[in-house]
């Protein structure tokens, strides 16, 4: 999500916003988080095995919203619209190769052998988000790619590891960046994480870069998505003309991994996982 974007689709919530806007989520919301991110973990599960050379876009995002429906939830990301931007058409977003993130699910758009497809799903399930995303390999992918692939997870993982309470938000993005760049990768720097409950993005945002002990308190019941984006070359990005599509500057790979996790009193817990 682009920082300068941040903007909650549902302002209704049972806990009230600390001095800095973040909510901090009651026991009762959280268990609602859980049930809303193993309903978007599942759903991933269940695109997972249709990703293959030869599918489209569209057909994924039909299924999807297919699965959605039958499951009792709605997506999120169908017809979100923050300031400046005209809703998204589509239930899921399909990113491929050098796209970044928000890629528009298309018929004509077909996967291809070597093609690598973040796909990001954002459940909506009795007012709460699930918010979580995979970058899948399709095919027989170069060892480079599938590195990039490999090493964006590891960044997520290390991200949210970083996030114990009492820390601060820079700790996090300086684990993903450490990370990221000890193996040769650079780190979008404009789209970032965002807290979630009842609003789909919400305080705080979450940069993948940053130095450690800055930036917010961690508090325990604060619930955010820890999504780093990596590209195999430059960080640089530019918007494709539809006003969603982020790419590239330099059109080489992209990959990015999310999850939604929350602040406990122990450490953090990752409400995606599979």
């Amino acid at each position: 999500m682009n920082i300068q974007n941040l903007h909650p689709l549902f302002a209704a919530r049972s806990s009230p916003p600390t001095h800095d806007g973040i909510v901090l989520l009651s026991s009762r919301e959280i268990a609602a988080m859980r049930r809303a991110g193993q309903l978007a973990a599942r759903l991933l599960d269940f695109l997972a095995p249709i990703v293959r050379p030869g599918i489209s876009t569209g057909a994924l995002n039909a299924a999807a919203e297919q699965w959605t429906e039958a499951h009792g939830a709605t997506s999120a990301q169908l017809g979100y619209a923050p300031p400046g931007h005209t809703p998204f058409p589509a239930s899921i977003c399909t990113s491929i190769n050098e796209v970044v993130c928000h890629g528009i699910p298309d018929r004509r758009r077909i996967l291809k052998d070597g093609d690598i497809v973040n796909i990001d799903v954002t459940v909506l399930l009795d007012g709460y988000h699930g918010d979580t995303s995979r970058t899948f390999l399709v095919g027989n992918v170069a060892a480079e790619t599938r590195r990039l692939v490999d090493v964006t997870r590891a960044c997520m993982l290390a991200g949210i590891a970083a996030a114990l309470p009492g820390g601060r938000v820079g700790d996090i993005g300086a684990a993903i960046q450490e990370h990221a760049e000890a193996h040769g990768f650079s780190v979008v720097r404009e789209m970032v994480g965002h807290g979630i409950g009842r609003r789909f993005h919400a305080e705080p945002p979450i940069p993948h870069v940053g130095r450690r002990g800055t930036g917010s308190r961690l508090r325990p019941g604060m619930a955010f998505t820890v999504e780093p984006m990596l590209n195999a070359g430059r960080a640089d990005i530019a918007f494709a003309p539809d006003g969603w599509t982020v790419l590239t500057k330099d059109r080489r790979p992209s990959a990015q991994w999310e999850h939604t996790i929350v602040i406990t009193e122990v450490g953090p817990e990752i409400l995606t996982l599979s």
